[in-house]
């Protein structure tokens, strides 16, 4: 905790550097970046509009992502079109794991108080997701409310219908920590006979969409539960291609015995094996994040050595958030257009196959019962890394909706200025302006 208290109080004693915004926009640039969105059709954007590097990821998205996303209907497959308050949102942190491992009392513990609407007790207490937020005082807003606030980045969530919104909520309160970190408490995720009762919405989809949003997913396990119930394996499962994201955290460790401790910590790292199904060993990190002073009658002076350790090193993880928050965003920006071309390229593949005149019903649902083999012909053709194909079986439910004829032909023109992008643009992005974290 003093490592967090620390950066704060540098910022506070930072001289300032005139009015700035978070990603370094000046506030007269703010309301024009924000007439940018406001406009439905495709415009060219002065350079000199430009002051940050997230604010030429929102030029270039705009001009050259947008128009790609809009004409294969990206938005409909995989993930709603980007908003300004996608990019200009503080970092986020999401924390995962079962009931009772201590997610509440983590956010807690880091905030030194206790957040609106937050309950702490041994039986599933946390029913919704909850987002914590700076504010300007204590409250909490409802999730319908806030997935239709502009400047929130949470509109995306509206997919998901009014059974989830209606366990969605938005805590807000001052505090320096939040001022640069949010955090996202979930629900504990489900095992036993209680897994079999079907959740009123789309869980597994719901911590996806903010996984691609986190910047941190901490996963929390407990001593005494390191079962991997079949709901966490989908759950986890969903976090795939944000593995460099993860941290797991093995809370609680403070309630067994040296001995016991080793024998845990090997059982979870069994048990993850099974599931992440990776050669590389993750990092596990040990500590009872919780405000009470470690049991060290347990644990001996060398297991609380070993706390103090473990600790600060996931504490100087959540610190290096700010600062990696830029990076973060210019990262997840490059795999969604890398996700964009190939969906592109799919659905372009599939419009061809087509025939002109006769048999388009039967021709579609050959395409559809093949799939796994057309994705192949689209790797093949167009030389694509098959690690970077959406899931098959996802991909064909979706399908499944649509008329094929009615899709657009493969424009290459489109996929080369999103091409140029990524190979010129970005980098001369990132040439000219320094990181505004640091």
């Amino acid at each position: 905790m003093e490592g967090l208290e620390q950066m704060i109080l540098a910022r506070k004693r930072a001289p300032p550097t005139g009015d700035v915004f978070t990603n370094g926009t000046s506030p007269q640039l703010q309301a024009e970046t924000a007439q940018w969105f406001a406009t439905k059709q495709p415009r060219k954007i002065p350079s000199t509009s430009v002051t940050s590097v997230v604010d030429g990821l929102k030029k270039l998205y705009l001009e050259k992502l947008k128009p790609l996303e809009v004409t294969y209907r990206f938005h409909d497959f995989v993930s709603p079109t980007l908003t300004e308050s996608d990019f200009d949102c503080k970092p986020m942190v999401m924390l995962l794991g079962q009931y009772s491992t201590g997610k509440t009392t983590f956010i807690k513990h880091l905030l030194r108080t206790s957040y609106p609407g937050a309950h702490i007790g041994p039986e599933p207490t946390t029913d919704r997701f909850v987002v914590v937020m700076d504010g300007t005082d204590e409250r909490s807003v409802p999730g319908n409310t806030i997935a239709v606030q502009a400047d929130m980045p949470f509109s995306g969530l509206t997919k998901f219908g009014t059974a989830f919104l209606s366990k969605f909520e938005c805590s807000q309160m001052p505090h320096p920590l939040l001022e640069h970190v949010s955090f996202v408490d979930t629900p504990g995720v489900l095992s036993g006979e209680k897994q079999r009762t079907q959740r009123s919405y789309d869980f597994t989809g719901v911590t996806e969409w903010f996984a691609a949003k986190c910047d941190l997913i901490l996963l929390l396990f407990d001593p005494h539960k390191l079962d991997i119930s079949d709901e966490f394996k989908r759950v986890i499962g969903s976090l795939r291609g944000h593995d460099d994201k993860i941290r797991v955290v093995l809370n609680k460790a403070d309630q067994v015995d040296t001995q016991q401790l080793m024998r845990v910590y090997g059982a979870l790292m069994w048990s993850l094996g099974k599931v992440l199904n990776t050669p590389e060993v993750m990092r596990v990190y040990i500590g009872s994040f919780n405000d009470k002073p470690i049991n060290d009658r347990a644990l001996g002076p060398i297991g609380k050595e070993l706390f103090e350790k473990e600790q600060n090193d996931l504490l100087a993880d959540l610190k290096d958030i700010p600062r990696k928050a830029c990076d973060r965003k210019i990262n997840e920006f490059v795999k969604r257009a890398r996700a964009v071309k190939i969906h592109s390229y799919i659905v372009g593949h599939l419009k061809k196959e087509m025939p002109a005149m006769m048999g388009k019903t039967k021709a579609q649902q050959r395409l559809v019962d093949n799939l796994e083999e057309e994705f192949r012909k689209v790797q093949r053709e167009q030389r694509l890394p098959p690690g970077d194909f959406p899931d098959v079986d996802a991909f064909r439910e979706r399908l499944s909706g649509y008329n094929f004829d009615k899709f657009e032909k493969l424009k290459p023109r489109m996929i080369q200025s999103v091409d140029d992008m990524l190979g010129h643009d970005i980098p001369n992005l990132l040439k000219k302006f320094r990181n505004p974290y640091d």
